[in-house]
C-alpha cells in the first residue's frame, strides 16, 4: 500500500467502523444488543443511556473519516480514533476480569477494538512526527 495512502485507509475504515455502530445504537438498540444475547427492557431511561453513546459514536466516527479525506483532521481523527477504541476495549478487559467472559461476539470486538486502537494510536505517533519535524 502506497505510504502517503495508508492514513486514509486507516481513518476511513476506523472511522465508518465507529459511525456504524453508533448509527446502530442509536437507530436500533435493541437489535444491536440483542445480536449478543443481551435483551432490553422496555424502559425509556434504559433506552436513553444505550443511545446517548450511539450518537457519541456515530458523531466521532463522521470526525475520524473526514480526517482521511481532510489532511489536517488526519492528526486530530488518529487521536481520537485511538483514544476512542483502546478505551472501549480496555474497559472491556477489565470487565472480563471484574465481571467474566461475556458472549463470544463481544470478545471478538474487544480484539478488534484492541487492534484498531493500537493501529490508530501508532498511525497518530507517525503523524505526530511527522508534523513536529515539518515545524522545525
Amino acid at each position: 500500500m502506497n505510504a502517503a495512502r495508508t492514513p486514509q485507509v486507516i481513518l476511513s475504515v476506523a472511522g465508518l467502523a465507529l459511525a456504524a455502530v453508533g448509527s446502530a445504537l442509536l437507530f436500533a438498540p435493541a437489535a444491536m444488543h440483542g445480536s449478543n444475547g443481551v435483551h432490553l427492557a422496555a424502559d425509556a431511561s434504559l433506552f436513553s443511556e444505550v443511545r446517548a453513546p450511539g450518537g457519541a459514536l456515530l458523531v466521532l466516527g463522521a470526525i475520524v473519516a473526514a480526517g482521511a479525506f481532510v489532511s489536517r483532521l488526519q492528526l486530530p481523527a488518529a487521536m481520537i480514533a485511538a483514544a476512542v477504541y483502546l478505551a472501549y476495549g480496555l474497559a472491556r478487559l477489565l470487565s472480563m476480569a471484574l465481571d467474566g467472559m461475556p458472549a463470544p461476539g463481544l470478545v471478538w470486538v474487544t480484539g478488534l477494538e484492541i487492534v484498531f486502537g493500537i493501529t490508530t494510536a501508532m498511525l497518530f505517533r507517525r503523524l505526530w512526527r511527522s508534523s513536529r519535524a515539518g515545524s522545525r
